[in-house]
């Protein structure tokens, strides 16, 4: 079995230059992979990088490669700001629609008789609903809004425990929610209950990915999702009669906030994407900014999203 040793900045940067990148300033790039890491920001290379023989494209400088790195930190920040937009619309929507309807105690959203009636989701249900008593066990006290109602009520209403829930647990419980909850909220984001089992999954891949700084401009979900009007629309490419773009990748990302940010938000979000790739443009090159469209999986004309209904 292979194993990896420990490289000083010196070795690291011995081998960026031994697979053709190009250093102008070696002591500033050491003071970069120290704070960055070597091995996150080395993930950026692949966009540079020759098909054939995995050595970088001629002339690629280092500035080249930071500037990817940053240009993904400034997209994870836009992206997760955006989705703790729709996580807390959907828990504030979800304990509103479920308090309303069931009752907002524990003995209403922690019985398993207010979910699905469905005996195939019986274990799920089960499985949640402990999943729910452990946050609220491990959470409950360390935050101000849920320890006062303890304190004083001896109960946390659902309003106030969809605070300490994850997203994953909150979509997860969206799922098992009666036919009837689950309309009245999907009606409120404005799309279908199937859209919304299909696109919270996804949000909440992203949600982690942009929490943890994992690399996020090239990413590819497991999950696919539906073909949108939006796909048509842009007259988004076809290959083997299936489109190119907005799939499983980041551009699939913006569809789904496309239907469930609120149109001025989701206008900001496209205009600070715009932003950070008008100015990734202007420190590449060796590359264009069209190839790294198409590896984020945009088409040129994202732009005329935002004006479509």
């Amino acid at each position: 079995m292979k194993t990896k040793t420990f490289k000083t900045l010196d070795e690291q940067i011995d081998i960026l230059i031994s697979k053709g990148l190009v250093f102008d300033d070696i002591d500033n790039a050491k003071s970069i992979l120290l704070r960055e890491n070597y091995f996150f920001l080395s993930g950026y290379r692949h966009v540079f990088l020759n098909p054939n023989n995995k050595t970088f494209i001629e002339g690629t400088n280092f500035r080249e490669l930071y500037a990817m790195f940053s240009f993904d930190r400034q997209l994870r920040n836009i992206i997760f700001k955006n989705i703790l937009i729709v996580e807390n619309n959907l828990k504030s929507i979800l304990a509103y629609v479920m308090s309303k309807n069931h009752g907002f105690k524990e003995n209403n959203y922690l019985n398993p008789h207010n979910f699905v009636k469905d005996s195939k989701k019986t274990r799920q249900i089960n499985d949640l609903i402990r999943k729910m008593k452990r946050q609220i066990s491990v959470n409950g006290k360390q935050h101000a809004a849920t320890a006062h109602y303890l304190i004083n009520y001896g109960y946390i209403p659902l309003w106030v425990v969809v605070k300490v829930l994850s997203f994953g647990i909150v979509g997860e419980l969206y799922t098992i929610l009666q036919y009837q909850d689950q309309k009245e909220i999907a009606d409120v984001f404005g799309v279908d209950i199937y859209s919304m089992v299909e696109y919270l999954p996804i949000l909440a891949n992203y949600r982690n990915l942009c929490a943890h700084e994992d690399i996020c401009y090239n990413n590819k979900t497991q999950k696919f999702i539906e073909d949108t009007k939006y796909h048509r629309l842009l007259y988004i490419t076809k290959s083997d009669d299936e489109y190119i773009y907005g799939k499983n990748d980041l551009f699939a990302l913006v569809i789904i906030l496309k239907f469930i940010l609120k149109s001025d938000d989701f206008t900001l979000f496209i205009n600070e994407v715009s932003y950070e790739l008008d100015r990734l443009a202007g420190k590449l090159e060796t590359i264009t900014i069209d190839k790294v469209l198409h590896t984020m999986g945009f088409p040129n004309n994202y732009k005329e999203i935002v004006r479509l209904d």
